[in-house]
């Protein structure tokens, strides 16, 4: 039998942040000031991320580039490396990321590459959470929860034939 299905998502977009919550709007400022200190010499995009942990201390990350691509990180990547590095027990709640092109923030949002989207996902794999993504732009904030909406159909553990811990 032969099937034909559909994926489909659902996000909340905001037209203006000061309709967040202030934990939120204190990501999204985290991400932004990170962002700042990106190394973005050759695209001369700089991202920053921020995650909130359960306890609510934020991480933050930003993209660093190298001159041998593909050898540099991206921002979301290295923030959620540096939550499971120096606080592995404390579990990402909330992961908000910001761009900056010719030092002002890109009027729309960015979205996760695919490898940064494998990671949300092997994360909120590794500790039973959903992970909020936002996605904040000058002129559009939008909210997904949960990789599951970015990253259907996705690789996991669960493909591997050797069962880990």
């Amino acid at each position: 039998m032969i099937r034909t299905n559909n994926i489909s998502f659902s996000y909340t977009e905001y037209e203006k942040t000061d309709e967040l919550d202030t934990e939120d709007l204190n990501l999204i400022k985290a991400a932004r000031e990170a962002a700042v200190n990106a190394y973005a010499p050759y695209s001369k995009f700089k991202v920053g991320a921020a995650v909130r942990l359960e306890s609510g201390v934020i991480v933050v990350g930003a993209n660093v580039e190298n001159a041998a691509f593909p050898s540099g990180i991206c921002a979301e990547r290295n923030a959620l490396s540096n939550s499971v590095s120096n606080r592995p027990a404390d579990k990402p709640i909330a992961l908000a990321i910001a761009a900056i092109t010719e030092d002002c923030i890109t009027e729309d949002f960015p979205s996760p590459c695919g490898s940064c989207r494998q990671v949300i996902a092997e994360e909120e794999s590794r500790t039973g959470n959903k992970i909020k993504i936002i996605l904040s732009g000058k002129n559009k904030t939008v909210i997904v929860e949960g990789i599951d909406n970015l990253l259907p159909l996705q690789f996991s553990r669960k493909n591997l034939k050797i069962i880990l811990p």
